[in-house]
Formats: structure tokens, sequence, C-alpha cells
């Protein structure tokens, strides 16, 4: 059995909207140490799902993206017997959420043509209506554990 993480590392919440969610996703976003950056690409993000949508709270949409990309169960890999079984298994909520995240914005950086921040914005617009890159990612997960259902038995 897994030992509990002692010190787990807590991303600190976000400086205009007071959000640890947010605090994360920044920190996914950002490449060599560069918070601002990310930061400024994030918030972007944000304005423009503001001026998209006409929602006063783009967060609402932010968090409705990162619920419907994250995943309820994925497959992992065991051996017995010297053959290996992909086991579908249910994802920790903290897992789901990085999931979620990963794939939002690897979805976002496979885009070409936009800056970042647009391509961003439209990514999670997209995932807050169940569409896009990530939900499509999601859904071949949700796949695979359900054509791996006969070895759930394996499960540990």
């Amino acid at each position: 059995m897994r030992r509990k993480v002692k010190n787990r590392n807590i991303a600190q919440p976000d400086l205009v909207y007071n959000s640890q969610r947010l605090g994360k996703f920044i920190n996914n976003v950002m490449w060599d140490g560069k918070k601002e950056t990310s930061r400024k690409v994030v918030y972007g993000a944000l304005d423009i799902i503001k001026e998209k949508t006409g929602n006063p709270n783009p967060l609402e949409i932010f968090d409705a993206a990162l619920k419907n990309a994250g995943p309820q169960v994925e497959v992992r890999s065991r051996r017995i017997g010297g053959a290996n079984y992909q086991v579908p298994r249910e994802v920790r909520p903290e897992r789901r959420q990085a999931l979620a995240i990963r794939w939002i914005v690897s979805a976002a950086r496979l885009k070409k043509g936009q800056p970042m921040a647009e391509k961003l914005a439209e990514e999670l617009i997209l995932a807050s209506k169940n569409e896009g890159a990530a939900i499509k990612k999601r859904e071949d997960t949700h796949k695979m554990a359900e054509s791996n259902k006969a070895f759930a038995h394996f499960a540990w």
C-alpha cells in the first residue's frame, strides 16, 4: 500500500482571482521558470473568455472546463504471471485535476498560428462545452478503460 505523502507542495492561489486551481494552472503553463509570462498568458486567456462568452466571471468557464476534461477512470499497467494487463482504475481527484490541466495546456500548445492566450482561451471554452482535443483525450481514456473492463478483477 502507498504511504501517505507528508510534505505535498501546495500551489499558491493566483493574484487576481485568489483561486488555488488557477495558481496550479499558471504553474503548468509556465516554461523555464517564467511565471510572469505564464500569468500574462493565463490572464489574457481569461480576458478573451470574458469577451467571447459575455460571462463576467471567466472562472466559471475555467472550472467547468477542468471538470469536463478530467477522466473518471484510467488504465494502469499491471504485470501478472508474465503478462501485462491494462487494468482500469478510478482516478483520484488530485490526479483528475492534474490530468485535466495537462491535457488542456498541451492541446492549446499543439495549435499553431495564434498567440498562446488565444489558443488557451479557445481550448478552455471548447472544454467547457464538452468539445475539443482535451475532451477527446478523456474520451479515449474512458474507451480504453471500458474495453479492458474484463481485467478489473486484477485491480489492487
